[in-house]
């Protein structure tokens, strides 16, 4: 498993040094702190989710000025059904990031949300990888049809947008259902887990929550002592933040939406109407009682705010050390 730690498959079609990749956050996941993990020797992802089109030209120039070293862009490839300006709006958003994250040619073209089939052949021509988040077995099948080149088993236990099954049961799942590399999500926050998911089959691990809670992560820092402060049960999903499951710290905000069910409206209603001002108010204005503050149950197992690249270097130390107790 040493050699997995270092130099495998995934490690080598990315580019990176380490199978550690950090998931594109919505607000959170700039280009500051995706520079940072990509120096580190992972992978840094810039999160696009309703960000500008031009804010993502900058993110990306902001990467490509900090380091040579591969990076990501995360985009929310999903769906939405109507003809109204909501949804009319949404679609060309997901058109514009797609073509400034071609015009600025990024190393690897993340689906965060829905299946990303369509742009694979053209990734692929401009030397770009594709990887997509999946949260069964059937839908890793289907990306892998349509020709991505790695997929991300993003469990119930991670923060964020998040599916029905558990982190374990998943990946194990995806591992024996599909012949590209898998990468691990959910409630992963330390070297402990990323040896878990090695074991697992996975041949690396995308983490979100750890990555918040570190100096370079666009957020208040209100936001990052919540999750420190927080416990494994300090969460809950639900969909009052964009119309689907998502995991956010509980607070006023959850229990209010909890109480108001038969209120929330769909993807990306919910989303446009409450949630992004809400996660405005939490994860920028620093509200950590009435904001979305989102994140997984690996928060347990985060107790400081290091620099991203000491969170790397932190993890495969960890890992190693591991390793060398078995042995």
């Amino acid at each position: 498993m040493t050699k997995m730690l270092d130099d495998n498959p995934l490690c080598q079609m990315l580019g990176i040094q380490y199978p550690i990749c950090q998931a594109g956050m919505y607000s959170v996941a700039y280009g500051k702190l995706a520079a940072a993990v990509s120096n580190a020797g992972g992978l840094g992802v810039i999160g696009s989710a309703f960000m500008d089109p031009e804010d993502l030209r900058r993110e990306i120039r902001l990467v490509k000025n900090e380091t040579d070293k591969p990076y990501g862009v995360d985009i929310l490839f999903a769906e939405v059904q109507g003809g109204d300006a909501t949804a009319g709006g949404y679609t060309r958003e997901v058109e514009e990031h797609i073509e400034v994250t071609f015009e600025e040619g990024a190393s690897v073209i993340v689906s965060g949300l829905g299946n990303p089939g369509r742009i694979v052949s053209r990734a692929h021509a401009a030397g770009m990888k594709v990887m997509s988040l999946v949260g069964t077995s059937r839908q890793a099948q289907k990306v892998e049809a349509a020709g991505v080149d790695a997929v991300i088993a993003s469990g119930n236990e991670g923060g964020g947008h998040v599916g029905r099954v558990g982190t374990l049961p998943l990946v194990s799942k995806v591992v024996d259902s599909v012949s590209i590399p898998v990468l691990a999500a959910g409630g992963i926050s330390n070297g402990r887990g990323l040896i878990a998911a090695l074991a697992l089959g996975a041949q690396g691990v995308w983490m979100g929550t750890r990555f918040i809670a570190t100096e370079e992560a666009r957020g208040h820092i209100n936001y990052k002592q919540k999750i420190v402060d927080i416990d494994e049960d300090g969460t809950v999903v639900t969909r009052g933040h964009s119309g689907k499951t998502a995991r956010i710290i509980r607070n006023k905000f959850t229990q209010y939406w909890a109480q108001h069910e038969a209120e929330i409206k769909p993807f990306p209603y919910q989303l446009r109407e409450v949630g992004e001002p809400a996660s405005a108010l939490g994860r920028i204005e620093g509200d950590a009682e009435n904001g979305v503050l989102a994140a997984g149950q690996g928060s347990g197992l985060i107790d400081s705010i290091p620099p991203a690249g000491d969170v790397v270097r932190q993890i495969m130390q960890e890992a190693r050390t591991v390793l060398e107790n078995w042995s």
